[in-house]
C-alpha cells in the first residue's frame, strides 16, 4: 500500500490541487469510501492524524497532501482493521523523517516517491493545551475551568488539557451567557458515562479479542454507535423544543 507523497494521484482530480473545504473533501473521498463523514474527518483530526490548515475566521482548508494522507489512514482501516494508533504511529515516525517498512500483523507499507519535503508537510501531533492556552482559546476564566473540573466535565493530564476539554469549555462559556453553570451540567456527565457503559458492552465480545483487526473493529462499531447515540439524542431534545414554537 503506498504512503501519500507529494507527486500528484491519480485520485486528485486535475486542476484541483489547491485547498479544499470539507464538503469538496467528501466529495472526492466518497467514491473509495462511501461511509465517510465529515464527524469521523474532525475526528481524525480530534485524534492528531491529519492537521488541515485554517482560515483566519477558523474554517478547514484541506491540501492535496491532506487529502492523500485521508486516503492512507482509511485504506488502512478499511482494509487492514488496523487501530488509530498504528497508524498514527507509523505516520509519526513518517513525520520524523524516519522510513519504516511495515506495520504490525504483518501488513507491508511500501512509500512511493517519499521526500523529505513531504515529510515535513505531513504534521499529525495530539493537541495539548496548558491552562492558560485553554483559558485563552475557549474564552474562559480560570474560575469556570476549575468548575469543570472540579464537577468532571473534563480533566487534565499533568496540568494539559486535550481538544474534548478545548470544546467543554467552549461550550460552557456560551451556557455560561445563559445563566447555566458547570454545577449545572453535572447531569450531561452522568450521561455521557451511561452512554459509554452501554456501547462498551455491546463492543465488549470484539474488544476482549487478542488480535488487533478485531479491536480496531470494536473501536470503529463503538464510534458509529456513539454517532447514532448523539443523533438520538438530538433529535429527542429538538422534538421537545419545537413544541414551544406551536
Amino acid at each position: 500500500m503506498p504512503l501519500p507523497h507529494s507527486a500528484p494521484s491519480a485520485n486528485v482530480r486535475p486542476g484541483h490541487r489547491g485547498v479544499r473545504n470539507i464538503g469538496e473533501v467528501l466529495t472526492e473521498l466518497r467514491e473509495d469510501f462511501p461511509r465517510i463523514t465529515a464527524s469521523k474527518i474532525r475526528f481524525l483530526e480530534e485524534k492528531g492524524l491529519i492537521s488541515p490548515q485554517r482560515t483566519a475566521a477558523g474554517y478547514r482548508k484541506y491540501t492535496a497532501i491532506n487529502i492523500e494522507r485521508l486516503r492512507f489512514i482509511l485504506a488502512l482501516q478499511r482494509d487492514q482493521y488496523l487501530p488509530l494508533k498504528v497508524i498514527k504511529d507509523y505516520l509519526d515516525a513518517i513525520d520524523r523523517g524516519e522510513r519504516p517498512e511495515s506495520l504490525p500483523e504483518g501488513v507491508t507499507v511500501a512509500p512511493r516517491g517519499l521526500t523529505d519535503n513531504l515529510a515535513g508537510e505531513l504534521q499529525a501531533h495530539s493537541r495539548s493545551l496548558g491552562l492558560e492556552e485553554l483559558m485563552t482559546e475557549a474564552g474562559a476564566n480560570a474560575d469556570l475551568v476549575s468548575d469543570l473540573c472540579d464537577y468532571g466535565l473534563i480533566s487534565n493530564e499533568n496540568g494539559k488539557f486535550n481538544e474534548h476539554a478545548l470544546k467543554v469549555a467552549r461550550a460552557c462559556v456560551q451556557l455560561r451567557s445563559h445563566g447555566i453553570e458547570p454545577r449545572h451540567l453535572r447531569s450531561f456527565r452522568a450521561a455521557a458515562d451511561r452512554e459509554v457503559g452501554l456501547v462498551e458492552r455491546v463492543v465488549a465480545p470484539m474488544a476482549s479479542r487478542r488480535d488487533v483487526s478485531s479491536r480496531a473493529q470494536a473501536a470503529e462499531t463503538a464510534r458509529e454507535i456513539s454517532d447514532l447515540c448523539l443523533g438520538l439524542h438530538s433529535a429527542l431534545v429538538q422534538g421537545q423544543i419545537s413544541r414551544m414554537d406551536t
